[in-house]
């Protein structure tokens, strides 16, 4: 399982990185970005909240990976 952001509808807003931080923080540029490693165990539903309350629904996870 990975978590992906995109960069071109993010505003920023941190709410990915106060509901899950194991796998979200903020860029330099203002930004979340995700872990570039699978999502640990015990952060998935954590991530997958986050996903689902971005406000500009900027999250995807993909299960698969």
């Amino acid at each position: 399982m990975k978590a992906y952001v995109d960069k071109d509808k993010c505003i920023g807003c941190g709410l990915c990185t106060d509901l899950c931080p194991e796998v979200f923080s903020m860029d330099d540029d203002g930004t979340a970005t995700a872990i570039d490693e699978p999502i640990p165990e015990d952060a998935e539903d954590a991530a997958r909240e986050a996903a689902e309350q971005c406000p500009v629904e900027a999250i995807s996870i993909d299960e698969e990976d």
